[in-house]
Formats: structure tokens, sequence, C-alpha cells
């Protein structure tokens, strides 16, 4: 069991833990929607909350988990911040959502930026995560030169209104 400490709660929401997403984790609650059920696999991630990610991972894509590598990612990282970019559906009535969110870290000593539109679904009235659609981790670097019709600093390939300037 994950206890998390009465302070502001990592996933950015500005709420404290203990009523964000501290109930999700210690299994108290179940997320209401597919955005909080996000939230709460950042948190996870930050605490190293590995089972928790396992368990609220969609069981028939669970298989393409790599634990050791979900346990390496979340101890070896520094996270920075979560900043949910939008939603689709996922609310209390639906039974599917999407979440696009970037959350960005430090690993080796370089800052990060894992930028992915995730799909949920609702499985016995819980939300689990399907999968989500992710470049590489890339630089979180922003180029004060770089137009918005450019190609993005980082390196990506794609125009930077399109990537780390959207």
């Amino acid at each position: 069991m994950v206890l998390l400490v009465a302070m502001s709660c990592p996933c950015g929401s500005l709420r404290p833990a203990d009523a964000c997403c501290a109930p999700f984790l210690e299994r108290r609650e179940s997320a209401p929607t597919a955005e909080a059920l996000m939230r709460s696999r950042y948190t996870a991630f930050v605490r190293g909350a590995v089972d928790y990610l396992l368990d609220t991972h969609d069981a028939t894509t669970r298989n393409t988990v790599e634990r050791a590598a979900v346990e390496r990612w979340s101890r070896e990282a520094t996270w920075l911040g979560l900043e949910i970019v939008a939603t689709e559906r996922g609310g209390v009535d639906d039974d599917s959502g999407i979440v696009e969110f970037r959350a960005r870290y430090r690993e080796g000593g370089v800052e990060r930026l894992h930028h992915e539109r995730s799909r949920f679904h609702r499985v016995d009235g819980q939300w689990r995560y399907l999968d989500g659609d992710s470049g590489k981790p890339r630089p979180a670097v922003r180029s004060p030169t770089a137009g918005r019709n450019d190609p993005c600093p980082c390196g990506s390939g794609r125009k930077f209104k399109k990537c780390c300037g959207g």
C-alpha cells in the first residue's frame, strides 16, 4: 500500500494528495473518470506504485507491459509535472475516453517530454488504461527562434506548432 502525505498531489491538480489521487492508489476508491485515472497513474509513476500501474492497465494489453522497465523508469526518472492537454469522452457516464497529456521528467541529466494520447475504457465499472499513441521520449526544449511552421527543435520531425509548441 502506498501512503501519500497531505501535500499537493503530484498530478498537478493543486488539490491535496489525500483528496485527489491517494484514495485511488490506496484502493479506497476507484477513479470516476478517465482523466482521474490518468492523473493517478502519473502519481503512481512518481511514487513508484508499479502494482497500481499494472492493475489499472487493461487485461487485454497488460501482457505488453514489462514490469522491470516500468519499475526502472519510475525509479530512475525525476518526475517534473503533468499537463492534461485534452480529453475526449471519459466522463462518469462514458464507457471509453481519450486523454492527451504531457509528462515532463528528467532522466540521465536530460529533461524529457512524454506526450501521449491514451485510450481508456471502463471494465466492470472500473476505468482501465488500454493503450496510447506516443513518440519516443524527446528532450523537452523549446527554441525561442522556432516559428510555428518550423521543424520542432526537439527532433521529432513534426512542425513546432504540432509538437512542443502546441
